[in-house]
């Protein structure tokens, strides 16, 4: 019992649920009397929050990129890179 919870909590964590987010998971998949609309909601709970991630981890990725087109990359002093990263935008 211990091992499939031990594999269980893995699993979740691989998925990226809080501890909180397991803790009620397994507290659903301990309980044969759960709803499994309760289940579905905190999926589709961490779902959206995987998507507001993977949609700042996009933008980052796009600043950095576009920082990194605009510098020369040779022996001068100046860098947009550093001055981008030292703006208050």
């Amino acid at each position: 019992q211990d091992a499939n919870a031990l594999g269980f909590i893995r699993r979740a964590r691989d998925l990226g649920f809080a501890v909180a987010e397991i803790q009620d998971l397994l507290g659903l998949w301990r309980d044969r009397s759960r709803h499994s609309a309760d289940v579905k909601r905190i999926a589709l709970q961490h779902v959206d929050e995987l998507e507001r991630k993977a949609e700042a981890l996009r933008e980052m990725a796009a600043t950095l990129k576009h920082l990194a087109r605009t510098c020369h990359g040779d022996q001068r002093p100046d860098c947009p890179i550093l001055e981008g990263l030292g703006s208050a935008h």
